[in-house]
């Protein structure tokens, strides 16, 4: 999924907001749907796309998946850069 695509979606952006303000965040699809307020089907498939896209890591254990923020700081210098052309729009 291309990157301008996950920032015209309202659910992958506001994970990507949630992960960006909480860098050392580690949560799983039920955490991540309570804090962003969406349905947990579509977060973990949201969730998922962050994964392939890089911005997030799934870290996959038997019973669940956490996710936590990528440590690239280039893409996170990339997102910065997005998410306050996204307020300023």
């Amino acid at each position: 999924m291309d990157i301008n695509k996950i920032f015209s979606s309202e659910i992958h952006l506001k994970i990507i907001k949630f992960f960006h303000e909480n860098q050392s965040s580690i949560d799983t699809p039920r955490g991540v749907a309570t804090w962003v307020g969406g349905e947990r089907a579509k977060v973990k498939n949201a969730l998922e796309d962050l994964v392939k896209a890089d911005i997030l890591v799934a870290h996959r254990a038997t019973s669940t998946t956490g996710y936590g923020y990528t440590s690239d700081e280039k893409l996170i210098a990339k997102i910065e850069k997005l998410l306050k052309n996204k307020k300023s729009a």
